[in-house]
């Protein structure tokens, strides 16, 4: 491990050296022979997770940040974490945040804000203690503020706790803090990737790159291109298309790293944190042009200094604020544009130079900055090991996702024959189906990076992924797989979707979840595809839009199965009918059949409107004629049009007309003409009767009369009916030969 910067508190782990500062890298010898997993680095303090899971700190202990009353110059094992295999940490300015390997979090240091998320305790905690609130769900990623705290979850749920002073818990205004941690309910149903938190400024990543900030924006931080504090959750817009896939937080500064290696900063740029050879602040993402040609693949903020990794030179540049020696260039000067840190850098494949005379070369293993403090794990040329690279993120640290390594796992449980599914296991298919985040995070169209252009006209999915995995997971000899996900769908998910959503990546479950043949089982309509159907139709107008942009583009046979999902559910329903339906549930199917009605109407409108996705005739139900009278509804429907619509008023499949075949639709015509004949002798009948009491008494004639001489028949006729008004049509008809009948 080498280090530099800001020394006098013992935060650099170098044991009793007389320098405040450190000025360029220097080896810690705490860290020989010992391999680090993690850095969490405070305002003055240092935590260190090695890869056995042991965790040690050092630095200033005022506030009990370090977790033990052992010395502080030096790193010192924390005893009360022992028996945890600690996996990651992060650290606030005086407080901290642990992960063990299996998803529980612990919290010791400062708490007067509710940092810890251990409601109840004083002003600070000395001993590392485990939030409780949080022991049920699996956490995969912790990020620490100054005086605020995030967690990331299995279930893609980001959970927030702390000071909420700039609205840096993205909570909304009505709370100054929270002692206890609070979903952050609406981010839900977002697939994420990673979590930062700055100062006082948080920011969430999702799977296709979209950013989401909030808090503290007075230097520009949130890129949002203003200075106004934000309380709830705002997307970035302008880095949507940039393929983002990593954020790092100072005190008020953010840098973003791209998939194809560059670098974007915004937010306070005094010192020059920002790399762009000024002082000046950036209240929207600006690129560090002079890192242009390099492919960074690792990027560290600390509190007004910025740090990055180039693998091909094995360099680390580093700029910003300076004068604590923290950007390990020998001076304490500021750097306003990316420099190389001091020491014998080698790439990962690179050769020492012959040369050399015994001089010490260093492989970046990972860079980390925090406070005024860096640190860089390494590894010697002979023990050489592969960088870190944050482009490509650490599975252990990930949402749960459907993809064929998860499958696979299922699969393989299923088929020992072990009879029930672990605990473990049910849990995991349980968290993955009842999670909107989880499966809007599955099936991405990763060839080419593809998901990356998620947009409301591409939904960043490979429908065929989804296709074939579905279908590898729910097979009849995996029936206790099957029984999971069907439970997880009807009790968790689908009746927690909501009519409006927070982003476009939220929507892609409702493109792939007609994939899941568990859908189209006629025993799981009521409990799958009605619910499903119903949420589709309650969809607020701007995301039912994205939906029917993304039907509009799907393979014809995709589009097909679900219509044809859709026109079974209404067979099902009407079947159901036939045989009859107590009263006391008729509000209830009719109900049911409306939301399958409605779904085919909306696909059928986007079929429509996309020239015909497949052909018009695939929208008819063959087996109308036979479930419903199509006279009765006719009439039914005629009644609604003339009175209104009902909503709790009989379903009327007249009101989807595209859903008859040519056989119904002659029953229709013929019903139509009867009905209009009707109503048009009627008509006649009540005029006759009020020009009873006209002054000039003139009737109307119930039947249209044809009057004809038998030599010029068809002339007579056509000329009688050139006069006749468009009402008259309608009357039956009344032929007179010669004035006879």
């Amino acid at each position: 491990m080498l280090c530099w910067g800001n020394a006098s508190f013992g935060q650099l782990g170098l044991g009793g050296i007389d320098e405040e500062i450190v000025l360029e890298p220097r080896r810690c010898s705490f860290f020989v022979n010992k391999k680090v997993q993690d850095v969490g680095c405070g305002l003055r303090h240092t935590v260190f997770v090695l890869d056995d899971g042991t965790v040690y700190t050092c630095g200033c202990n005022d506030l009990g940040q370090l977790g033990h009353e052992k010395s502080r110059k030096r790193p010192e094992q924390v005893g009360a974490l022992d028996a945890q295999n600690i996996v990651t940490v992060s650290c606030g300015e005086a407080h901290t945040l642990a992960l063990n390997d299996k998803g529980q979090v612990y919290a010791w240091g400062f708490a007067v804000d509710g940092q810890l998320g251990l409601p109840g305790t004083e002003e600070y905690t000395r001993v590392p203690r485990n939030i409780k609130s949080l022991s049920d769900i699996q956490i995969v990623q912790v990020a620490c503020g100054y005086y605020h705290s995030l967690a990331l979850s299995k279930g893609s749920e980001v959970f927030s706790w702390g000071q909420n002073k700039h609205g840096q818990l993205g909570l909304g205004y009505e709370f100054k803090k929270q002692t206890s941690p609070q979903v952050i309910k609406s981010l839900l149903g977002i697939p994420f990737a990673h979590i930062a938190a700055g100062g006082a400024h948080s920011f969430v990543l999702t799977l296709s790159g979209a950013i989401f900030g909030w808090g503290r924006n007075k230097f520009g931080q949130l890129g949002l291109n203003d200075e106004n504090d934000r309380y709830v959750p705002n997307l970035l817009k302008s880095l949507r298309s940039q393929k983002i896939v990593y954020v790092s937080c100072g005190e008020d500064h953010t840098a973003a790293l791209t998939k194809e290696g560059g670098v974007f900063t915004f937010g306070a740029g005094g010192y020059g944190q920002l790399g762009h050879n000024s002082t000046a602040h950036e209240i929207n993402p600006r690129k560090v042009f002079e890192l242009m040609g390099n492919i960074v693949t690792q990027i560290a903020c600390g509190r007004q200094h910025t740090s990055a990794f180039v693998p091909s030179t094995g360099r680390i540049y580093s700029f910003g604020l300076g004068g604590n020696g923290q950007l390990g260039m020998g001076t304490t000067s500021n750097r306003k544009s990316p420099f190389p840190v001091k020491g014998n850098w080698l790439p990962y494949s690179g050769q020492v130079p012959l040369n050399s005379d015994g001089e010490d070369y260093y492989c970046v293993k990972r860079i980390f900055s925090g406070g005024d403090q860096s640190f860089s794990h390494y590894v010697t040329p002979r023990d050489l090991v592969p960088a870190d690279d944050f482009r490509y993120p650490n599975a252990s640290k990930q949402i749960w996702t459907v993809n064929e390594a998860f499958i696979q796992r299922l699969v393989n449980y299923s088929s020992s024959g072990a009879g029930r599914l672990p605990v473990e296991i049910a849990n995991e298919i349980d968290g993955t189906f009842s999670s909107a985040g989880c499966l809007n995070g599955s099936f991405l169209a990763v060839s080419n990076d593809d998901h990356y252009r998620t947009s409301a006209r591409f939904s960043g999915v490979d429908m065929n992924a989804a296709r074939l995995l579905f279908h590898k997971l729910i097979q009849p000899e995996h029936a206790h797989i099957s029984q999971q996900v069907a439970a997880s769908l009807e009790k968790n998910l689908i009746p927690k979707l909501t009519s409006s959503l927070p982003d476009v990546e939220a929507l892609r479950l409702f493109l792939t979840l007609p994939e899941c043949p568990l859908m189209n089982e006629a025993n799981n309509y009521m409990t799958l595809a009605i619910p499903f159907a119903t949420a589709i139709v309650n969809l607020e107008k701007a995301p039912l839009k994205v939906l029917e942009n993304w039907w509009s583009v799907l393979e014809p046979p995709l589009f097909l199965k679900i219509v044809e999902l859709y026109k079974d559910v209404v067979v099902h329903l009407l079947k159901l009918y036939k045989l009859g339906i107590p009263a006391s549930e008729q509000r209830i199917f009719a109900s049911c059949l409306h939301a399958s009605l409605k779904v085919l109407e909306i696909l059928h409108r986007v079929n429509e409107r996309g020239g015909q996705i497949i052909q018009y005739d695939k929208f008819y139900i063959h087996e109308i004629q036979d479930l419903i009278d199509i006279r009765n509804d006719y009439f039914n429907w005629m009644q609604q049009q003339a009175y209104g619509m009902l909503s709790d008023g009989p379903v009327t499949i007249c009101t989807y007309p595209f859903v008859f075949d040519a056989q119904a639709k002659t029953t229709l015509l013929q019903t139509d003409a009867v009905l209009q004949m009707q109503m048009a002798v009627d008509e006649a009948h009540r005029q006759n009767f009020s020009s009873i009491f006209l002054p000039v008494f003139e009737s109307v004639n119930p039947c249209l009369i044809l009057i004809v001489r038998r030599e010029n028949i068809v002339g007579d006729a056509v000329e009688v009916l050139r006069k006749t008004k468009n009402l008259d049509y309608k009357k039956p008809l009344k032929v007179w030969h010669f004035g006879i009948f």
